[in-house]
């Protein structure tokens, strides 16, 4: 019943994004612009892609290495896997799938993986969230979609840097930590107080065996060369509509690129349907007309958002698809393992 009620929620979320996003679009300029594009850039973008998804897989194994010393191809297998689960379910549901997947190939504990997930989180709203508000410096501010990247940006740095200060919090003064939960989600539900303190009190617990200074380093080198990878890759991709619409026509340069990248981060975090359909247009499409003209970002920039997306999706699926069969695991299998409760109270 939950799972169905968070499905329907998810798809009303689709539903008003995907037409607040295509409310305007002229149908004919998009197919103009789909086939006026050259689709040989997708390649080398995919060869970015897979930088990107080899550099998240070693900067996790870093963060477990104080945990455990997991080969490659586990890593791998759980990373893949985990992140297309990520893709294919609702509510960013598919974040407990790695936390199960690299439990069921080490001795890891879920709820100690889990932690590293979260901390993955944070550092990567607090990074993206910094570095988008940095580059509105150097954006006009008479754009007209200024205002709502940069509430964006706020919003998302108070989300992640709150969540950060409560976690430096916990690890200072533990019990403190467990009974301010309870005493705050206990006015709601005593139940899930509990399951909240449980949470809280494991986290804790797991915070205190991470990796060494050297391993900690090697996560932030990687985290680097993951967000540079995706704003550069957007650029490159950026390539195949160069000079296609009206006005000039559309362009996307290295910067461009990863003011664009920062707007898609804010967006997707917007719990939504399977694949974030239409949260991922409108983040991109939002962020594309603080460049360019309205004309030029719906119609070329609307087709380059939608060729990003099954770019992205594509290789997602794809990969954790062969990789969930190579491991002989099934779909059901996973998911079943990833209720709510299930995943908080796993120890």
């Amino acid at each position: 019943m939950k799972r169905a009620v968070n499905l329907a929620l998810s798809l009303a979320v689709t539903g008003v994004c995907t037409w607040w996003t295509f409310r305007s679009t002229n149908w004919t300029e998009q197919r103009t612009s789909l086939a006026a594009a050259k689709y040989v850039w997708i390649v080398p973008y995919l060869g970015v892609l897979a930088v990107i998804h080899l550099s998240r897989t070693l900067r996790w194994r870093a963060l477990l290495s104080g945990l455990e010393r997991v080969g490659f191809r586990a890593m791998n297998e759980a990373s893949g896997i985990g992140f297309m689960m990520l893709i294919v379910l609702p509510f960013r549901l598919g974040e407990f799938a790695r936390p199960f997947l690299i439990a069921r190939r080490s001795n890891i504990r879920r709820s100690a993986a889990m932690t590293t997930v979260v901390l993955e989180r944070i550092t990567d709203g607090i990074l993206v969230a910094v570095g988008l508000r940095a580059l509105l410096f150097f954006v006009p501010k008479d754009a007209p979609t200024f205002g709502v990247v940069r509430l964006g940006a706020n919003l998302m740095f108070g989300v992640f840097f709150s969540g950060l200060l409560f976690l430096l919090f916990a690890l200072w003064q533990q019990e403190r930590a467990v009974r301010l939960v309870r005493a705050t989600l206990g006015r709601v539900s005593a139940g899930l107080a509990d399951v909240a303190a449980h949470v809280v009190d494991t986290f804790v617990g797991a915070m205190r065996q991470l990796p060494s200074r050297g391993q900690l380093a090697l996560f932030f080198a990687y985290t680097l060369v993951y967000w540079l990878a995706n704003g550069a890759g957007m650029a490159l991709l950026g390539l195949a509509f160069a000079g296609v619409g009206p006005e000039g026509g559309f362009h996307l340069d290295v910067f461009q690129g990863y003011v664009v990248m920062g707007c898609l981060v804010a967006g997707v975090m917007i719990p939504s349907a399977p694949g974030s359909f239409g949260p991922f247009q409108l983040a991109v499409v939002i962020g594309l007309k603080l460049f360019l003209p309205v004309e030029v970002a719906e119609s070329a920039g609307l087709a380059f958002a939608n060729v990003l997306w099954i770019c992205q999706t594509a290789q997602q699926v794809g990969l954790g698809f062969i990789l969930m069969v190579r491991g002989q695991l099934s779909f059901r299998e996973i998911t079943q393992n990833l209720s709510a409760d299930e995943a908080a109270a796993a120890s």
